[in-house]
């Protein structure tokens, strides 16, 4: 991966339709002429080839019948300016260019540009490659030449820029629309693109870079979005005479049978996440050895309602689900503790049991996978992951609070926004990252702060944290129990 200086990105985040009234507006209301614009694209990505790959002297440039084509055209002009050498390659629909695209394209060729008619059978030679083939309006599945020319790019050794969305994947939501080119840098124009930022996006953008294009502030004030990129935000100092008493007293019930396991992964990070006190409430099968592995947790064999009651009542946050199964014991822990009105973190067999019999409550938090989402929202997990967005919205107005869809860019869903957590890495598709992720959101409310932040919070921490494990020792072969330490260091 090359070095660029990457400034911060901007956290608002755009749906297509969104990035399109963007667009208008910049064009027709602050007078900034489109090729203007298009021209600013093309020297925002070619100024992003040459710091990323400062010996590279020969282009080829994938150029579509859009604008996204016309950017390419523009790139290769200033490209040829620059005397570096440049192949173009047409595809599909070149006779149907308009606009500003076919000035674009007839700019290139007055400046003594050479087209090419892509052809699979050609041979393409070239330092970089750019993606300027599709744009953000792909809404069907991509075919026929176009296809062909994807896994062109994707077959050639160079590394690929993508031109504002890599071509093939949905802009609005993160889907591969069958085939789609693999960047090594995807540079977004004007307003990041949500879809850009979770489900298969993490397989195809690379690294995303923003070019603002110089668009003024009354353009993006003028499209309001509810979508976001989910930024850190430091816990505050605590008081020198702080105490226990003063971060809250979280109840993890779970660790059925032959589960234990969950219930202590997420006792761990809750109390390394910074609680004052965690008791955990589990199968009397297994409840004394708990504190074997983790003396700090205060661990209770649970037979009956009563028993329960009691640690329900001493409570300030509830976390049910870890290990929890799905029998007559985790049925009769979930009916006594929905009954109560505190804050609740609920996930894993927990979300099963909601499925079967959905209530609503605004003081929760759901925590599915994409599998547990289908159940709670009654369609199949292609369906979720068809659109991560819609579905992680339906799911908070069914069953109110918070809703954390996790998976490849996480998102979090209150009734007024959704935000897109961007840390974490594939090392963390293994057993107990989801009873961790539990810990550390609890951990945040027992600590006060509010239910959306401590989602959004907890997920970027669990990402985060991973991706200092993976750092230290490699994605391959992480365990949830890893995470621990670097927990600790990062609400630090």
């Amino acid at each position: 991966m090359p070095k660029h200086p990457m400034p911060t990105l901007p956290i608002t985040l755009y749906s297509t339709a969104q990035a399109r009234e963007l667009d208008r507006i910049a064009i027709e209301e602050q007078g900034i002429a489109g090729f203007i614009l298009m021209s600013r694209a093309a020297a925002a990505v070619l100024a992003h080839i040459r710091q990323g790959w400062p010996e590279a002297n020969c282009l080829a440039v994938f150029c579509g019948a859009g604008n996204n084509g016309g950017d390419g055209y523009l790139l290769a002009s200033l490209a040829l300016q620059q005397g570096m050498s440049v192949h173009v390659f047409s595809v599909g629909g070149q006779a149907q260019l308009s606009g500003d695209a076919a000035l674009a394209r007839e700019h290139y060729v007055q400046g003594s540009g050479i087209i090419t008619a892509f052809d699979s059978s050609l041979s393409i030679v070239a330092d970089v490659l750019v993606d300027a083939l599709l744009g953000i309006g792909l809404t069907r599945p991509v075919t026929g030449l176009m296809a062909e020319a994807i896994a062109a790019i994707n077959s050639h050794p160079a590394p690929t820029v993508a031109v504002d969305v890599p071509s093939g994947l949905n802009a609005n939501t993160g889907v591969i629309m069958g085939i789609a080119v693999m960047a090594a840098i995807t540079v977004s124009f004007i307003g990041l693109k949500q879809g850009l930022f979770t489900g298969q996006a993490a397989d195809v953008c690379g690294k995303t870079v923003f070019a603002s294009l110089a668009i003024p502030d009354a353009v993006y004030q003028a499209v309001t979005t509810d979508t976001f990129r989910i930024a850190a935000k430091p816990l505050p100092r605590r008081s020198r005479c702080s105490h226990k008493g003063h971060f809250g007293h979280i109840l993890i019930i779970g660790g059925n049978k032959g589960y234990c396991g969950a219930v202590l992964l997420a006792g761990s990070a809750a109390l390394r996440t910074g609680a004052g006190l965690v008791s955990i409430a589990s199968h009397p099968d297994h409840a004394a050895f708990l504190t074997l592995h983790r003396p700090e947790l205060m661990c209770h064999g649970i037979n009956h309602a009563e028993q329960l009651q009691a640690l329900l009542e001493q409570a300030t946050v509830i976390v049910i689900g870890p290990g929890l199964g799905q029998d007559a014991w985790a049925n009769l822990l979930l009916v006594n503790t929905l009954a109560y009105n505190k804050p609740m973190v609920i996930d894993a067999d927990a979300l099963n049991l909601l499925a079967k019999q959905p209530c609503q409550k605004d003081n929760w938090i759901l925590t599915p996978h994409p599998g547990e989402a289908a159940r709670l929202l009654a369609c199949s997990t292609a369906d979720i992951q068809q659109d991560r967005f819609a579905a992680v919205a339906g799911l908070q107005k069914k069953y109110h609070g918070i809703c954390l869809l996790k998976g490849s860019g996480s998102l979090v869903a209150s009734a007024e926004s959704i935000s897109v957590n961007t840390t974490g890495n594939p090392g963390m598709a293994s057993g107990g990252m989801g009873d961790t992720l539990s810990g550390i959101i609890a951990g945040l409310l027992a600590q006060g702060l509010p239910l959306a932040e401590a989602a959004q919070q907890g997920a970027y921490c669990h990402g985060k944290a991973a991706d200092l494990a993976a750092a230290a020792e490699g994605e391959r072969g992480l365990l949830a129990s890893d995470l621990l330490p670097y927990i600790r260091q990062w609400v630090n």
